[in-house]
């Protein structure tokens, strides 16, 4: 995961790697080779000076800027892994959704706006130059909206359009109190599993009516969720706005 708005950050943690990589490599040589011990003891001053410096210059970028309400608490969690992040898609102003929507013809339906594309790019340039490790596929609905969300944000190649998520945009339909609760134990069941550790989750979908579900979430607003594994539901650890996630 590369910054682009600052190149020396990019080379100190490929340096970083690196050298990590070889200390695990020299440590497990010397177990079998007494040659190599004094190498690695010389080697673990210097991994460990390299350590505190990678430590402090990613603490430093990690920092947050003005008023952002993404505290390094929460980017810590958000870098370590195990969440679901499920964003709306960027503004969408162009057409309407009509009655005979096609999910492969746009013309009928909502579509980004000039705007939306802007933000759905500042997104994935976000989540980037944050340090935040993606699982890929994101998931999207099957909406034009949101698959050029997600692509936008990271990539063609990187994005699974999931039917599933359709579901939240249907809680905003005049849906019977029957039918809204089985899509809200649709999405516990969803959202209540835990991607590969070391990683996080992004959901691309839609915004829900206020009080149901994620609740309303602006355009490409982001919540943050815990999941806690099969059967055990999940925990909303709060939302955060594009601006929020800017560096």
């Amino acid at each position: 995961m590369t910054n682009r708005q600052n190149p020396s950050l990019n080379h100190l943690v490929s340096y970083h790697l690196a050298k990590v990589d070889h200390y695990k490599r020299l440590k497990m040589a010397s177990a079998n080779n007494p040659a190599l011990f004094h190498q690695y003891a010389e080697q673990q001053y210097l991994n460990k000076a390299l350590a505190h410096r990678y430590e402090a210059t990613i603490a430093e970028a990690m920092k947050p800027k003005g008023d952002k309400l993404l505290t390094s608490p929460i980017l810590t969690l958000l870098r370590n892994g195990g969440y679901n992040l499920y964003a709306r898609h960027g503004e969408a102003t162009i057409g309407e959704d009509q009655a005979n929507m096609n999910f492969q013809d746009c013309s009928t339906q909502r579509n980004l706006s000039e705007e939306g594309k802007r933000q759905a790019m500042t997104y994935g340039e976000a989540l980037r130059s944050l340090y935040i490790p993606i699982y890929y596929p994101v998931l999207a609905s099957p909406f034009c909206r949101t698959r050029e969300t997600a692509e936008l944000a990271f990539g063609k190649e990187n994005v699974q359009v999931d039917p599933f998520w359709l579901e939240t945009y249907n809680l905003s339909s005049n849906s019977s109190a029957a039918e809204q609760q089985r899509i809200l134990n649709n999405l516990k069941s969803a959202l209540e599993i835990p991607p590969p550790a070391g990683s996080n989750k992004v959901i691309i979908a839609h915004s829900f009516p206020k009080g149901i579900g994620l609740g309303a979430i602006p355009y490409m607003g982001t919540v943050i969720v815990k999941p806690r594994g099969v059967g055990l539901g999940f925990e909303i650890i709060g939302q955060v706005s594009l601006n929020e996630l800017q560096v």
